[in-house]
């Protein structure tokens, strides 16, 4: 286990060691063999998730926090990894269906992909219309191809040194060219986005699909070319971005299986911290606060201020969509805005899931202030680190149980207090 208990940490922080935060279900200890770390398709049971996201249902309150192991029926319960599938479907179908709309699925033959020096050209075809998308993949200097990749949503906020010193390319998800909302500049609106030449039905679209969707085709290129085009190697892929880059970088790896790592630095509400949770901390980025450029509008009309009840779903089960894949979340409680208390719980009650199947080492967080927003520290290096080498480099003697919080956390935001599962 890595040492969290860091004296440049103290007091500010609390460490939660293997023997008081993973509790591992005999059920678990009794598999043969650990799920695997990354997967070959985008969405290995995309007609499960269809067929959840399709159906209707209920909604009924819920003030604590969703059981992740619940059936849709409400009966059933997950168990062991082997049930993990459907229960992954249905939660990606409710965060389509309820917060950021569909993501449409693509056949490989409606991919078209081109490498121009070092740059990745991707034409997406869809009912006669193609939307193109490229990036500059920059290779390291040193070791051998295929590559460890980094691919950074909008851009890389972590130091690029910590991936090239290693080996592994870096890439970055252009999103302007699937939607180019900003916050800040000049954008299109809903409706106008290349996006919504191809898909003129999923218009209501938040960006956050959109995004996913693009992001995914980026890596439908990288696969149809192959290592010996691209020189990278699809089993170790990451994706990292911060702010609302955090989010992208999120949902991204959370909703595409061939993402061995995903880093979300300082992703705030609406990335990994839970809307119920924020709803109760105070000036925060809630469900009611949040951008809706973003979101699905209807999001706020059905389940604004006490209505998030309703919300089938929350965002630890967001989180938990990476499972068994890897998740390191960095916080920064210098920014109230941030919520990363609710991030705090929320990450603490998804490490619920990676736990039943005994792989709570596979995910990780680190909240630490003292720097500006998405400026990682030096001190948070080594969390990084840790997670790249074993996640990306393969090194598996690399220690990955990771718990660092404000020492206040523990007491103040317990996790007991939102799980009763």
């Amino acid at each position: 286990m890595m040492k969290t208990n860091r004296s440049h940490h103290l007091p500010m922080i609390i460490a939660i060691g293997m023997a008081l935060s993973i509790i591992i279900p005999l059920q678990a200890l009794a598999q043969k063999k650990n799920p695997p770390l990354v997967f070959a398709h985008e969405n290995q049971h995309l007609s499960l998730m269809q067929k959840a996201y399709y159906k209707e249902r209920t909604l009924t309150a819920q003030p604590l926090l969703p059981n992740p192991f619940l059936m849709d029926n409400g009966k059933k319960e997950v168990k062991r990894y082997g049930q993990w599938a459907q229960r992954r479907a249905e939660l990606l179908a409710s965060i389509q269906k309820y917060e950021i709309g569909m993501k449409p699925a693509v056949s490989m033959d409606d991919i078209d992909a081109r490498m121009n020096g070092d740059t990745l050209i991707v034409d997406v075809h869809v009912d006669g219309q193609t939307l193109t998308l490229s990036s500059v993949i920059t290779y390291p200097k040193g070791g051998k191809a295929p590559y460890p990749l980094i691919i950074g949503a909008s851009r890389n906020s972590i130091h690029a040194q910590l991936f090239t010193a290693r080996n592994i390319a870096l890439m970055t998800f252009r999103e302007s060219q699937v939607n180019n909302y900003t916050q800040w500049g000049k954008h299109d609106r809903r409706g106008l986005y290349q996006f919504d030449r191809l898909y003129p039905s999923l218009t209501a679209n938040g960006a956050y699909s959109e995004w996913a969707w693009g992001f995914s085709r980026l890596l439908d290129g990288l696969q149809k070319l192959g290592p010996e085009q691209t020189h990278i190697d699809m089993k170790h892929i990451g994706v990292t971005g911060c702010s609302y880059a955090g989010k992208m970088a999120l949902f991204c790896g959370a909703m595409d299986e061939r993402v061995a790592l995903i880093i979300a630095q300082e992703p705030g509400g609406g990335g990994a911290a839970s809307w119920r949770v924020s709803r109760t901390i105070g000036k925060v980025e809630t469900l009611d606060r949040t951008d809706y450029n973003w979101f699905l509008e209807s999001m706020k009309t059905t389940f604004a201020e006490e209505r998030v009840d309703l919300l089938p779903h929350d965002h630890h089960e967001l989180i938990a969509l990476c499972c068994p894949r890897a998740v390191l979340l960095l916080g920064n409680p210098d920014y109230e805005w941030l919520a990363d208390p609710s991030m705090y719980v929320s990450a603490e009650a998804a490490i619920k899931v990676w736990q039943r199947f005994g792989i709570a080492d596979r995910i990780g967080y680190s909240i630490v202030p003292g720097h500006d927003h998405c400026q990682l520290p030096e001190s948070q290096y080594p969390e990084v680190v840790a997670f790249i080498e074993r996640f990306l480099l393969g090194k598996s003697d690399t220690p990955t149980t990771i718990r660092i919080a404000p020492a206040d956390y523990q007491q103040k935001y317990d996790v007991k207090r939102w799980v009763n599962w």
